[in-house]
């Protein structure tokens, strides 16, 4: 009866303890964010093979239980080697940047589930080089200035960790130039804003400090 009565004793304060938590964020708060992937891609058929790493630090402070400002930074690598022909050619990518973002919650849905819009200026570096049969062929370097606004939301797994999900590029106004050569900007809706050849949806996570 005595072992009975500390589990029930037990088990009420463990459900006490989680529903005293508060999923979400308050002034003062800091949150730190990172994505990171890499995948390997081999195709048979093509005799292609292809490795793909992104690394997307994130810091931001709220100003307001529903507005943070913050900075990002980019590291996206692709290297590609082609030995479909007698000659191997292998293809570099190597980009890096970094931007500032301002961030505002506006849906909740139950407790855990915070949906936000937020808006990104970002400026990245693009280099890229090939090589056939050792001999190596270098691009202009390209310089990307991108201003884009989208939606993400995180998804509280406890109280100072959560799950983020983002779609950067809603909106987007981007300017690019290659070295030596005149700019070329666009704006559109849903689409590539700065030629960043890693950009789609990403999950992570959120820290909150």
């Amino acid at each position: 009866m005595k072992k009975l009565l500390l589990t029930l004793t037990a088990v009420a304060g463990l459900t006490a303890a989680s529903q005293a938590q508060e999923f979400g964020f308050g002034k003062g708060n800091v949150i730190v964010e990172g994505n990171l992937g890499l995948s390997t891609t081999n195709n048979k058929e093509s005799k292609t093979k292809q490795t793909d790493f992104k690394f997307t630090p994130k810091v931001g402070y709220f100003l307001t239980d529903k507005v943070a400002v913050g900075i990002n930074l980019h590291a996206n690598t692709a290297n590609t080697k082609n030995t479909a022909t007698s000659v191997e050619q292998k293809t570099n990518k190597n980009e890096l940047g970094a931007g500032v973002f301002g961030r505002y919650y506006f849906l909740e849905l139950g407790s855990r589930f915070k949906a936000y819009g937020e808006l990104n200026a970002d400026y990245t570096s693009l280099k890229s080089d090939v090589t056939t049969g050792g001999n190596k062929v270098k691009s202009p370097k390209v310089n990307n200035i991108g201003v884009n606004a989208g939606i993400g939301a995180n998804y509280f797994l406890t109280e100072k960790i959560a799950v983020n999900f983002a779609f950067a590029n809603v909106v987007g106004f981007n300017s690019s130039k290659a070295s030596g050569s005149k700019a070329t900007t666009n704006f559109g809706a849903n689409i590539n804003q700065y030629n960043n050849f890693f950009d789609a949806a990403t999950f992570g996570l959120t820290f909150k400090f």
